[in-house]
């Protein structure tokens, strides 16, 4: 393996701008992970006007910063005040709070940070030693194989992820709807364009983004914890002690393992890793009962688990061009907005941004470990703040953001217009990433497809033919069909509960 262009991308990122990007990044993440409801997929979306003004390596460096950053920072409210900053935070506040409660509180955080960081470190080795392979191995993809991992990728987000499956499919679905507004790339038609011309070009992917998931987190978590006001618990000794380091070692190597592979799986993530990882630690653990009521490693299990996959979950976007999970969607707009396609020529295409963004993680994991203890003090005291007062700031925030992309008045009413639908979509169980990913992946999945039957002469049969892109339709199949199958084995297989009690 060729390791000069690994040296080269550490050379890029020790740069005193990028690294003064990495810092801010990590430190946003922090705070935004402390900052319950807000998340890393609502933040990146309210900074991407920002990246415009900024080149490409610095802004994806501050953005990723941000999303593995708010892991950690997610932590400080699950432990202190029972209350999750981070989806991929919530199975934290089963044993984290129960530590705290014991007073064990700087326990519970400083565990958290050593497995954060040895997750996120072991993480990134294998991002360096996988991600170029992968890379390889994606030069001989065409329209056809593009076409077909595109709708791999949104069935399995439909399908694989959280909440109600039917919903899900529905998002994905209306993702892709909106993803054809505008003129028609191969005969300039213009399709539900409703005779306007704001909608001539389509509908850009900012306002789509800042609206979904900025606007709407906004508007949903003032609703949730209006003029709440919680009273954190008091942090001791941070530095765990060698039994509970003895007693975490096991549950950080496994958790490191597990959010690896689930952060490179579509539909996984961190939130799927966390909850993995504890439900392991709990199976296996000799005193199961311990969960729950303060088990080291319960905290430890999850927190290295989320960090792993946050950083593995960047394989697919920059070697296939296809995004993990939401905020992978966002960040792979971030590079659109840039001029740069992911996927597997941005190896040799862009090798700056490639190394540069995956040598960056090391440096910000090592910043979020001198940084997350000392910081706590100054959390607490954020904590304090009302969302009352922080929602108002953050909304104007958001809406010049959007003005300032193109100086036009019509992005702010399409803010407003999707920030209302994602309102609206969370309140009767709708969740905004599959459309968010659709809607990325749209353009892409329709473009390679008429490719691929002008290539075959309008035969559909052509895609079966060839190796890669007939194996990934095969598995569309079997995911499509996965719940059928689920349905027909539990029929058959009688409930062992059911059967003991008769």
């Amino acid at each position: 393996m060729d390791i000069s262009p690994i040296l080269n991308g550490f050379s890029v990122v020790l740069e005193p701008a990028n690294l003064l990007y990495c810092l801010i990044g990590v430190i946003i993440g922090m705070l935004i992970g402390v900052l319950p409801g807000l998340g890393p997929g609502a933040t990146i979306a309210i900074l991407l006007p920002i990246t415009y003004g900024i080149g490409p390596v610095p802004a994806i460096i501050m953005l990723a910063g941000i999303f593995y950053g708010a892991q950690y920072g997610g932590t400080i409210t699950s432990v202190l005040l029972r209350l999750p900053g981070e989806a991929s935070s919530v199975v934290t506040v089963f044993d984290g709070f129960a530590l705290a409660r014991q007073g064990k509180a700087g326990t519970a955080l400083g565990i958290a940070a050593i497995g954060s960081f040895i997750g996120g470190t072991v993480s990134i080795i294998g991002l360096t030693l996988l991600a170029p392979v992968v890379a390889g191995f994606a030069l001989d993809f065409g329209p056809p194989e593009y076409a077909a991992l595109g709708i791999l990728g949104v069935l399995l987000i439909s399908s694989v992820g959280n909440g109600n499956k039917l919903k899900a499919v529905i998002a994905a679905g209306v993702g892709l709807l909106l993803a054809t507004v505008g003129r028609d790339t191969f005969t300039g038609a213009e399709r539900f364009t409703f005779e306007s011309l704001n909608l001539a070009e389509g509908i850009d992917f900012i306002p789509v983004a800042m609206g979904l998931f900025g606007l709407s987190e906004i508007l949903y978590n003032i609703e949730e914890r209006h003029n709440k006001v919680h009273s954190p618990a008091t942090v001791g000794n941070v530095w765990p002690s060698r039994k509970d380091l003895g007693q975490a070692k096991g549950a950080i190597g496994r958790g490191s393992l597990i959010g690896f592979i689930l952060g490179v799986l579509p539909g996984g993530g961190a939130t799927l890793a966390s909850l993995a990882a504890y439900a392991l630690e709990k199976r296996r653990a000799k005193q199961p009962e311990r969960f729950g009521k303060g088990a080291v490693e319960g905290v430890a299990a999850p927190e290295t688990a989320n960090n792993a996959a946050a950083t593995s979950s960047f394989i697919p976007l920059l070697t296939l061009g296809i995004p993990a999970n939401a905020t992978m969607a966002l960040m792979f707009g971030a590079l659109l907005i840039q001029g740069i396609q992911p996927g597997p020529q941005l190896v040799t295409e862009h090798p700056d941004v490639f190394w540069g963004v995956i040598n960056s993680m090391y440096i910000g994991n090592i910043l979020l470990l001198i940084m997350s203890i000392p910081m706590v003090g100054v959390f607490v005291k954020i904590l304090r703040v009302r969302p009352g007062v922080l929602a108002p700031i953050t909304v104007l925030i958001t809406l010049l953001g959007a003005y300032t992309v193109n100086n036009q008045v019509y992005d702010i009413f399409l803010v407003i217009g999707f920030g209302l639908l994602g309102y609206l979509m969370k309140k009767f169980g709708f969740e905004p990433g599959p459309l968010v990913l659709a809607f990325v992946l749209g353009p892409m999945i329709e473009n390679s497809a008429r490719q691929s039957l002008l290539i075959f002469g309008g035969d559909p049969s052509g895609f079966f033919t060839r190796p890669i892109s007939g194996t990934v339709l095969a598995l569309v199949v079997l995911v499509a069909l996965l719940p059928l199958i689920r349905k027909a084995v539990r029929r058959k297989s009688p409930d062992p509960v059911e059967e003991k009690i008769s």
